[in-house]
């Protein structure tokens, strides 16, 4: 049972890991071909990095993703802490299932939805040309919020009560008494829930479709744009660099986490 369960876990991580070794593989090819690895070069390296038009839709989506991230992490953490303190009953009840209906609604209605929502306010405020960072930046928090409010609210549960009143009893006003005591032992939450909203936000492209404009575009919106032509290899390249850096981080976070959890272990 053991060397089988091996083997499928094997299929499975090939499965999902494939297509992006082949990517990688493919974005050091000396031709176009996606087919017939001729010889290895870094042609498509260097043509990503003088392709400015790509380069601006990158900036554009980590500035966005950064930004969305930072802000709905502060509001959801905020949102987990006032529903942590309610008591069960209706409206807490209300409030969750509230929470999870941008996670369930599809992403197309959601876009829809809120496209016409900026229409409609762009048009009370005589602004026709309403689309753009600023819409695409609300779109984003809107449905990363209940990501950060999902990781947050079980380390939440799983803080004793008692620290935080034994803190203002020390002489800690209620607000301090949170950042000193509250707030770093949620904080491996608050991270993951951080994370997750950037990469849901620097890969998300229905919702970023009908809220964006023409003066702000994403990497997922240009790369779509070039799927009516023909995608180029530099794109592999981008991929490529983006996915390996999404991988160095989570080993870095992954260690200082194993880290923290030794010395906690130690104390």
């Amino acid at each position: 049972m053991k060397i089988a369960s091996k083997i499928y876990a094997g299929l499975v991580f090939a499965f999902l890991y494939a297509p992006i070794f082949v990517m990688i593989l493919f974005s050091f090819n000396t031709t176009t071909s996606t087919s017939v690895f001729s010889g290895f070069s870094l042609q498509w390296y260097k043509s990503l990095f003088e392709d400015e038009a790509t380069l601006r839709a990158l900036y554009n989506t980590i500035i966005l993703a950064v930004s969305s991230s930072v802000i709905a992490t502060v509001l959801g953490t905020a949102a987990a802490v006032g529903i942590d303190k309610m008591r069960k009953g209706p409206l807490r009840s209300g409030l969750m299932a509230t929470t999870n209906i941008p996670m369930m609604n599809p992403e197309i209605v959601t876009g829809i939805s809120m496209m016409l929502l900026f229409v409609f306010v762009g048009r009370i405020v005589s602004d026709d040309a309403v689309l753009g960072f600023g819409t695409l930046l609300i779109a984003h928090v809107t449905f990363n919020l209940p990501y950060i409010i999902l990781n947050v609210l079980p380390k939440l549960r799983q803080t004793d009560r008692n620290l935080a009143e034994a803190a203002q009893d020390l002489g800690c006003k209620p607000v301090m008494a949170f950042f000193k005591v509250v707030l770093p032992s949620i904080m491996p939450g608050i991270i993951t829930g951080m994370i997750t909203a950037f990469t849901l936000s620097l890969d998300d492209f229905i919702i970023s479709y009908f809220t964006s404009g023409p003066g702000f575009q994403t990497l997922p919106i240009a790369i779509f744009s070039m799927t009516k032509k023909r995608v180029k290899p530099d794109m592999y390249a981008l991929s490529a660099l983006i996915f390996v850096s999404i991988l160095f981080l989570l080993i870095l976070y992954n260690l200082a986490q194993a880290k923290s959890e030794e010395k906690s272990k130690k104390k």
